[in-house]
């Protein structure tokens, strides 16, 4: 077990270094400070210090917390980035790929080593939530760029409909992590639409937001990707509904997307009608699903 942890220990400070020259990259071609660049920096100079000490000792939890929270910061400036340029279109693909290898690093360490059993043991609950959260937007957001290229859709539409099915997955995924809260009567709620959000399992605006976005990007599917199921793509549809268990089955974007914004809608009008969120494009869109259909 010793070894194991030391093992990660030194993983970590390596990834730890790759990314702090990473930092000092972006901040000298930026040409000024950055308060994400400078959190994440400072958030690496303190795992390099905690890396240093006896590494049987250490506690890979708080070293490998450290690490996501600083990959955090440093792709949310290089994201805000992409989106202010509109996501150009020479150099997008690379960068989004390395944003997503980035955020998909402290997942692939726990597991490669197998650190524990269940991540949300290690990594917990929020952290794997934000990290699956960062991936999904940015993959939406990159797609509603490209669904505004109409050359490019008509070259290269099977891509769209690989960076779709990730976004999909990774924002199903988010929405999976924690199970609903099952009401009974030893759980007690004095605000009783706060009772009924987290017993559909929304635990937070970005729940409600994750959904709007994988039933958007159903849409986009269908409606630009000619046959959903040409290569058999795969998507976890079980993540919005009340298990806590995942099923693999091919991707139907209807079907996924209907589904979703169905509960979207449900939520919005049902306990969170007071914060008053825009339905009326899932409404559309659901209408769209169902001339598909018929």
């Amino acid at each position: 077990m010793a070894a194991a942890v030391s093992g990660v220990v030194r993983r970590l400070e390596e990834l730890g270094d790759l990314a702090q020259a990473h930092i000092q990259h972006l901040s000298e071609a930026a040409g000024e400070d950055d308060h994400f660049l400078i959190r994440a920096s400072a958030a690496l100079e303190k795992l390099k210090l905690l890396c240093g000490e006896e590494k049987e000792c250490s506690n890979p939890s708080n070293l490998l917390e450290l690490y996501t929270q600083a990959i955090l910061d440093m792709t949310y400036f290089e994201e805000n980035k992409l989106v202010d340029e509109d996501f150009p279109e020479d150099s997008s693909p690379q960068k989004v790929k390395e944003l997503l290898s980035f955020l998909s690093e402290p997942e692939i360490l726990v597991k490669e080593n197998n650190m524990h059993p269940k991540l949300c043991d290690l990594l917990g609950d929020e952290l794997l939530e934000c990290l699956s959260w960062r991936r999904g937007a940015l993959l939406y957001m990159y797609c509603h760029s490209l669904t505004k290229r109409r050359e490019w859709l008509l070259r290269k539409s099977n891509l769209l409909q690989k960076y779709l099915v990730d976004g999909i997955n990774y924002l199903l995924q988010m929405l999976n992590y924690r199970c609903p809260i099952q009401l009974n009567e030893g759980v007690s709620f004095q605000d009783l639409d706060t009772a009924k959000l987290l017993s559909t399992g929304i635990f937070s605006d970005i729940h409600v937001l994750a959904m709007m976005y994988s039933g958007e990007m159903c849409y986009w599917g269908l409606k630009h990707c000619p046959d959903p199921q040409s290569e058999n793509p795969e998507v976890d549809t079980d993540a919005f509904g009340a298990s806590c268990t995942t099923h693999k089955e091919p991707l139907d974007f209807r079907e996924v997307g209907e589904k979703i914004l169905k509960k979207y809608v449900s939520v919005c009008e049902g306990p969170l009608k007071a914060q008053e969120w825009n339905t009326a494009n899932a409404k559309q869109i659901l209408s769209f699903f169902q001339q598909r259909c018929s």
